[in-house]
């Protein structure tokens, strides 16, 4: 939550945001004040009003960031490179209450890229949550899609949302749990 290094803000219009840990879609209004909790992987966790709001990179400007800058990738690009661009795009996906990525929590089991008929690459990912019933798990779905979706060449990505094997920290890896605690 707030602490004494969260950056002061206020929105300097309205913004499309996400309620945290309930998920919910919600517009916030300018002019709001709060504070900037956590600036990872291109998005914003603000605590405004007692409550924590998750605002994408594409929003940036509402709250005086720059939005991320778009992915590059040689003409060239084998699948090897894109595969390589895939695991970097997934560890910019995080849990807006956790300042650790999607991969390194061990949430990510398997991200696969293959070529569709039209040329186009195809990226199939399986991932879980830290616990099922969390209320961002479409929203940390949605994020790893359209981020993957960015990169240039995958025409689409299938994010599937499994809970077998079940999570559990030791999926984790070193750092996280050292992070978090829980080494």
């Amino acid at each position: 939550m707030y602490s004494r290094s969260s950056e002061p803000v206020r929105l300097e219009r309205d913004c499309a945001a996400v309620l945290v840990p309930q998920g919910e879609a919600v517009t916030l209004p300018a002019g709001s004040i709060g504070y900037i909790t956590q600036a990872l992987g291109g998005s914003y966790t603000v605590f405004i009003e007692g409550n924590l709001f998750r605002i994408a990179g594409r929003d940036a400007d509402a709250i005086g960031k720059e939005p991320p800058a778009p992915l590059a990738l040689p003409e060239d690009a084998d699948d090897e490179a894109v595969e390589v661009l895939v695991w970097k795009q997934l560890r910019t996906c995080f849990d807006p209450e956790i300042p650790i990525n999607v991969v390194d929590l061990g949430l990510v089991y398997e991200a696969n890229v293959s070529r569709r008929d039209d040329g186009g690459r195809f990226v199939e990912v399986k991932m879980t949550l830290t616990a099922p019933g969390c209320g961002m798990g479409d929203i940390l779905v949605d994020d790893v899609r359209s981020k993957l979706e960015m990169i240039p060449t995958v025409a689409e990505a299938d994010v599937e949302l499994v809970f077998d094997p079940p999570w559990n920290r030791n999926m984790m890896s070193e750092a996280a749990r050292l992070e978090t605690g829980m080494l």
